[in-house]
């Protein structure tokens, strides 16, 4: 009984020294997919991010805030600084003609095709 008693004890002692290895490499894994967010092994992956209900809300009045002003226009765009763009007629033939030519292309390779 006592040679039973002492292997069963041995073998307890393995494993949890195994335990406390697999603890470290844990730990290791961790702190790897803490410096390098892209690495895509270990139990940290892809798991999004928990925040707190107080949190989202004063993200969200924050943005509604932000869009409150673009709304009031104290906020100006670039875009509106310099006005409304229009393109000249020569421009827009030459668009045109450009187009027409593609779409011929097009044609041109159907008609090889069939």
């Amino acid at each position: 009984m006592s040679n039973l008693e002492n292997a069963l004890q041995q073998i307890r002692e393995e494993r949890k020294q195994a335990q406390l290895r697999m603890e470290q490499l844990d730990q290791v894994i961790r702190g790897l997919v803490g410096l390098n967010g892209s690495v895509s092994a270990g139990k940290g992956a892809g798991r999004s991010r928990i925040m707190s209900a107080s949190a989202r809300r004063r993200i969200s009045l924050a943005q509604k805030a932000r869009w409150a002003r673009v709304g009031a226009g104290n906020i100006v765009s670039i875009a509106s600084k310099r006005g409304k763009r229009t393109i000249s007629a020569a421009g827009r033939k030459r668009i045109a003609a450009a187009q027409r030519a593609r779409w011929a292309k097009v044609r041109a390779g159907q008609k090889k095709a069939a």
